[in-house]
């Protein structure tokens, strides 16, 4: 009972944490944010690699199918969350800033033999900026918050090498972008959208896993996730920011039919082996065919300009990811056993800003540090993030990211005897 409450007292804690975890970047006023990847911290250390893993002591929520693989007296708690070091330059102008947080909670579960598990809650898309400029006769100041978030419950069921899973999750949150029109002769006037997401999703996996010999094995995995139309709704505000004022709502209309997330397909493969010592290395791809996804104006005459009133039109996002994990003596001592994590990626992104696609890639590290006295796992991650747009730069970011993540390892369905 003590551990189921500090379960729900950790998953609430991270609740509240999810609404806060920003990132930082102007990028992220356009569309739905920057958008997430359903990553653990230790698959972070590897690219975020993970349509292709099926390991029984780690949490997989990218391929639901990998939930089949947990062993069936144990239960895996996982956490996670990350500081993030951003500089960003556009033209001359440079700046630095530091962020982070709370990043996802995730559990993983057997249902019998040959079933698993897993729920949790993982940021979908994320959104967090403020900058400003000079207008004519006055100044511009855009800010924005919020993002979507995930929660999910997940069911693998797997018979010879063949697993097949699905998460059916629940997508909630409120994206808010401001603009503060501040003319030199008057007061301020504040020009506000908000949409506002309550809605459900599904994604299936698949994986098969083929023995090479008794110390080798392939696996490929596949996922789907079907275009659908999102529910809330969203509306526009103007108002002076004067005591006493009230906002005046020019616009608003339901979600529904107007605003959609795209058909996702991933792929993977994963080759490992364990002997003496442990060790893998996967390849990812991951299309999401976001040029058919819906993204309506609500407020076409909206002023200022840079108001995200207007309907948009976004770019086919492609992501490639490689990673593996080398363990060099799985019953050495306390260095042998350690997990080393390399990974690397390449992402053209889903924004289309004025014409111009948006870019990033990355390398990751980092290592797996086990608990003196249980199956626990400390993961600590190190990621460096170049992101730009294209053919016009626009502005230029590099981030470098500290990610932590705690997984509990526990074998609760088994009953000591006493003799």
């Amino acid at each position: 009972m003590n551990k189921i409450r500090l379960i729900v007292i950790m998953m609430v804690a991270t609740f509240c944490g999810a609404q806060a975890q920003n990132v930082t970047s102007p990028y992220s006023m356009y569309g739905y944010g920057i958008l997430g990847d359903r990553a653990t911290s230790m698959q972070r250390q590897m690219g975020s690699i993970g349509y292709a893993m099926n390991s029984g002591r780690q949490i997989n929520v990218m391929n639901p199918a990998s939930y089949a693989a947990i062993d069936s007296l144990t239960f895996l708690f996982d956490m996670g969350a990350d500081v993030t070091m951003l500089s960003q330059k556009e033209g001359s102008v440079k700046e630095n800033s530091v962020g982070g947080g709370l990043d996802y909670i995730t559990m993983q579960f057997p249902l019998c033999k040959f079933m698993g598990g897993s729920i949790g809650l993982l940021p979908y898309s994320s959104v967090g900026y403020s900058f400003g400029k000079p207008i004519a006769h006055g100044a511009m100041q855009n800010q924005g918050s919020g993002g979507i978030n995930e929660a999910y419950i997940g069911v693998a069921g797997k018979v010879a090498g063949f697993s097949i899973g699905a998460n059916f999750s629940y997508r909630f949150g409120n994206i808010i972008n401001d603009v503060f029109s501040s003319p030199a002769t008057s007061g301020q006037t504040l020009f506000e959208h908000i949409m506002e997401i309550r809605d459900w999703d599904l994604s299936i996996g698949a994986q098969y896993t083929a023995k090479i010999s008794r110390t080798e094995e392939v696996v490929a995995g596949v996922t789907f996730s079907p275009k659908k139309s999102l529910h809330g709704k969203t509306w526009a505000t103007v108002q002076e920011t004067t005591q006493g004022s009230v906002a005046d709502t020019v616009a608003s209309m339901k979600i529904g039919g107007h605003y959609d997330t795209p058909m996702s397909i991933g792929a993977g493969v994963a080759y490992r082996h364990e002997r003496n010592s442990r060790w893998m290395v996967e390849f990812d791809f991951s299309y999401q065919d976001w040029s058919k996804a819906t993204y309506s104006p609500l407020y076409e005459t909206a002023k200022p300009e840079n108001m995200v009133f207007q309907g948009m039109k976004f770019n086919n996002r492609t992501r490639y990811a490689v990673g593996g994990e080398y363990v060099p003596k799985v019953r050495g001592n306390y260095l042998q056993r350690m997990a080393y994590r390399l990974g690397a990626y390449y992402c053209n992104d889903y924004l289309n800003i004025q014409g111009n696609g948006v870019r990033e890639y990355g390398i990751t590290a980092g290592f797996g540090f086990n608990a003196p006295a249980d199956k626990t796992n400390i993961n600590l991650g190190f990621e460096w993030k170049h992101r730009q747009a294209h053919p016009n730069a626009l502005i230029t970011e590099n981030y470098f990211n500290i990610t932590l993540g705690i997984n509990f390892n526990e074998l609760w369905f088994w009953q000591r005897k006493i003799k």
